[in-house]
């Protein structure tokens, strides 16, 4: 038995919209109820059922013998600040989670991803990001970059700074920055990481 009576889409938006359900609580009654989806509403999870990602975040390290983990400083508009995460971004129409990371980071970052594909699958599973908001969904994709001269590709309404953090300084951002949740559990797994990605091997 479904806890809604209806949905109905309240915005008509490019790449995320509001959504109001008629929901019904515990005792029967109905109650306006309100979320944010980045796809139609045919498409949206409640009624699909699915689990297929919108989005990917990138844990990518360097191939150096001590590697050092790829973070970004970002300006977030609602925060009208820079926060620290991992870089992330949209699967486009068409890609799938692997293409959008390499995609994102040459963009964002300048650096080209060797995706790494070894492991325990679950980690690269896509997870919930908040679904008392929202219906979105997130994969992982791990891989490494190479350090050298790089370009980033930005768009006119980005503001990125890269860095290649070590441990040290990856403790310093975790206790002192703003840091979005995945990031920083993510930057929480390079901290008791070996030398690269033998921790997916669990």
């Amino acid at each position: 038995m479904s806890n809604y009576k209806k949905v109905k889409k309240q915005s008509d938006n490019p790449f995320l919209n509001l959504y109001k359900l008629d929901a019904v609580d515990r005792e029967g009654k109905v109650f306006d109820y309100y979320f944010v989806s980045r796809r139609d509403e045919e498409g949206i999870k409640l009624k699909t059922k699915d689990n297929n990602p919108e989005g990917i975040v990138v844990y990518a390290i360097t191939d150096e013998e001590s590697p050092r983990l790829l973070v970004i400083k970002e300006y977030r508009y609602p925060l009208d600040d820079y926060i620290y995460e991992l870089p992330a971004g949209i699967i486009d129409s068409g890609e799938v989670a692997e293409q959008a990371a390499v995609r994102e980071i040459k963009e964002e970052t300048g650096f080209n991803l060797k995706v790494y594909n070894g492991g325990n699958k679950t980690f690269r599973r896509s997870f919930y990001l908040g679904p008392g908001f929202t219906d979105e969904s997130n994969g992982t994709v791990f891989g490494t970059i190479h350090v050298e001269d790089v370009k980033q590709q930005l768009e006119s309404a980005e503001r990125i700074q890269v860095m290649l953090a070590d441990k040290e300084q990856v403790k310093r951002i975790l206790k002192e920055e703003r840091v979005t949740l995945r990031g920083a559990y993510l930057m929480m797994m390079f901290l008791n990481s070996g030398d690269g990605l033998d921790f997916l091997e669990v």
